[in-house]
């Protein structure tokens, strides 16, 4: 009987129940997410997901409704072109259900460079955490500091995020109570106020440039309070993010008395290698002026080149609407590609012009030389990247040129038969938007066939360029949008340009 007592207490202990091995299992995962995993491959998952979950949100039954028929590489074309905010379209906006408009409401969302950003800081604070508890005492303090600097500026941003998403709507959805035409606009396509209000205010502010009309705001290019009421929400979506944040962080700063914030303020280097977006006041100052330089010379170039145009441009408006409609077409060139003109219209200049500014990054902007080294914000960790990455990595010229070479293969057959419309300008016009994850697009027209389609009619649609390329070709664009999206990682990619 002793012998057998003993015997029991030398076994070996119980197993850990099992919630501990399940939080030990999502440790390690975690682990390995935030500090094995590259950060290119981990948002390109990202992006990859959320297509495929918007893409079978689309195609459900429940969701589509009995409307048109769509098919299923081009629903998943749509969901792409929404996640990664590119607008590139090859479906009639109007032939989308009301559920599948509020799918793409919550893909541009999760596509959003400032909500993207936000679930940045999140991993990045959950990273400084898991590193706080497998340090030393000593380190871990410093760590704590800086998660904690994280978690505010991360309060920041989404207080930005929701104020300019709630004044939007209730602006666009003021501007229809009262504009009267407008609103008849609306009726006649059977679209209600509210979901055009979400819809426009989410999608002009992840830049992404959907709209739930086939004309885009083409149909609204009288509006110019309309115009002028989604300009904001665009510029500070993107293009001035760095700007508003800083004014975010200060009101924060102002309304929770944090000393974190204020530290951050005044040396926002310090957390330069986990948020790249929060730039010094006098870069921010810089980059503003370049922001409203560009926007200044495409305004003169178009209202030089398109002021007694034809009416599908300027062409029988008032003049105030003309610039107002300069202004809104030069805005949305850098990065949203919502138009209120036939972009195919637009005289060669002005085509050449908006391909540049399609090209150029968002947070490019003009340094003085004399500031050069003065702080070296541009460096973050995800310089400090393994070697697979790099060999991975071209410059930002080369995917264009690769890809376009590409569609010129796969659609050589259209190049031969329909050579006014498929003509080597239009795919780099079409490649540059969709790697710029613009959405501007020359589309096609049946007018400038030369040969007759010998399986029937053309019928013009209002969706891009790339609605009639083949599958392989729209599959290739797909890539385009997505490595376009993730062009941050490309090496010297959107690196400040310098002039003294």
């Amino acid at each position: 009987m002793i012998m057998e007592i003993e015997h029991i207490s030398r076994k070996s202990p119980p197993p850990p129940p099992p919630f501990h091995s399940c939080r030990s299992l999502a440790r390690r995962f975690c682990h390995f997410l935030l500090f094995r995993c590259d950060p290119f491959f981990l948002q390109f998952l990202y992006f990859l997901l959320i297509s495929l979950s918007g893409f079978l949100l689309l195609r459900s039954p429940a969701v589509a409704g009995r409307g048109r028929h769509i098919e299923d590489l081009d629903l998943f074309f749509t969901s792409v072109s929404a996640s990664t905010v590119s607008s590139m379209d090859t479906v009639e906006m109007e032939s989308l259900s009301r559920a599948q408009l509020w799918v793409l409401v919550v893909l541009m969302l999760a596509g959003g460079e400032v909500f993207t950003s936000l679930l940045g800081l999140h991993f990045t604070s959950l990273k400084l955490r898991l590193k706080r508890e497998d340090s030393t005492v000593g380190s871990g303090g410093e760590l704590e500091d800086k998660r904690e600097v994280l978690r505010w500026l991360g309060y920041a941003v989404l207080g930005y995020l929701l104020c300019f998403h709630l004044a939007g709507i209730f602006l666009v959805s003021v501007y229809f109570a009262v504009a009267r035409d407008a609103r008849e606009v609306l009726r006649r396509k059977a679209i209600g106020v509210p979901v055009f209000a979400v819809f426009l205010v989410v999608s002009s502010f992840s830049n992404c440039g959907f709209v739930p009309t086939n004309e885009n705001m083409a149909v609204f290019k009288n509006d110019s309070t309309l115009l002028l009421i989604v300009i904001p929400q665009i510029l500070a979506g993107n293009t001035l993010f760095p700007c508003g944040l800083r004014l975010a962080a200060w009101v924060a700063k102002r309304a929770a008395r944090r000393k974190e914030l204020a530290g951050v303020l005044l040396a926002p280097e310090a957390v330069a290698s986990e948020y790249k977006h929060l730039l010094p006041r006098r870069h921010c100052v810089y980059l503003a002026a370049t922001a409203v330089g560009f926007v200044a010379v495409q305004v003169a170039m178009v209202c030089a080149q398109e002021w007694r145009s034809s009416p599908e441009v300027l062409g029988g408006m008032e003049w105030y609407r003309k610039l107002v409609a300069a202004l809104f077409e030069a805005v949305n060139s850098r990065h949203t590609g919502e138009t209120v003109v036939d972009v195919s219209k637009l005289s060669p200049a002005i085509l050449v012009l908006i391909a540049v500014m399609m090209y150029v990054p968002s947070y490019t902007y003009f340094v003085p030389r004399r500031e050069r080294d003065s702080w070296n914000f541009i460096k973050s960790k995800y310089n400090e990247t393994k070697m697979l990455r790099r060999s991975l990595h071209f410059s930002l010229i080369c995917f264009p040129i690769i890809f376009v070479f590409l569609i010129c293969i796969t659609e050589r057959g259209a190049f031969s038969i329909d050579p006014l419309n498929f003509n080597i300008f239009n795919v780099i016009f079409e490649v540059i938007s969709a790697h710029g994850n613009v959405g501007f697009s020359v589309g096609y027209s049946c007018e400038r066939r030369m040969k007759v389609n010998p399986n029937g009619s053309c019928k013009d649609a209002s969706y891009g360029f790339v609605g009639r390329w083949s599958s392989k070709g729209k599959i290739i664009l797909m890539m385009v949008m997505l490595l376009g999206r993730l062009k941050k990682f490309q090496m010297n990619g959107g690196k400040a340009w310098m002039f003294g």
